[in-house]
């Protein structure tokens, strides 16, 4: 009787290590069917930030050329040391924007990071503008307001400047 206990155990414990063999397996198959479609969508979250960190640096870039064309302008007129200044912030604008380009958003958060220890107050210049940009680009996406209506606005800024901008 012993010989066919042990016959008994040798079988179970073989259908025991198959089991356990095939629980791997399907665990390794499930963990690889979960793992696939979460590399993809950590693939598209990559390149949609890519394309949103370029995105970014074209529009600091547009309000770069802002302050240059703004600056300019006070240069010409009769406020010459506010238009150097202006237009200052706009060349470190622009080499910001162009360093932007490319990076991941570490790279970028650092760089912020170390401009506002090293240039407090054009930081914070910059920040107020940047936030006073997005909400007024929110508030005309709420409001959604037509082309013709968007028109007679700029052309009424544009007249009360005096053609500044």
């Amino acid at each position: 009787m012993p010989t066919t206990i042990r016959a008994s155990n040798s079988r179970d414990i073989a259908d025991l290590s198959d089991l356990k063999d095939k629980v791997q397996e399907d665990l390794s198959a499930a963990t690889d069917a979960v793992k696939r479609p979460a590399n993809t969508a950590l693939e598209k979250v990559n390149e949609t930030v890519a394309e949103q960190t370029n995105f970014m640096a074209h529009q600091v870039g547009g309000i770069a050329t802002v302050f240059q064309k703004v600056g300019a302008a006070m240069q010409n007129g009769d406020q010459q040391p506010v238009g150097r200044f202006a237009k200052q912030i706009g060349e470190s604008v622009q080499a910001i924007a162009k360093n932007i380009e490319g990076r991941d958003l570490g790279e970028i958060a650092g760089m912020a990071e170390e401009f506002r220890r090293k240039q407090p107050l054009a930081f914070r210049g910059i920040a107020a503008i940047a936030g006073l940009a997005s909400s007024r680009s929110l508030t005309a996406s709420a409001k959604r307001t037509s082309a013709a209506s968007a028109v007679r606005t700029l052309v009424a800024l544009m007249t009360r400047s005096n053609g500044v901008i």
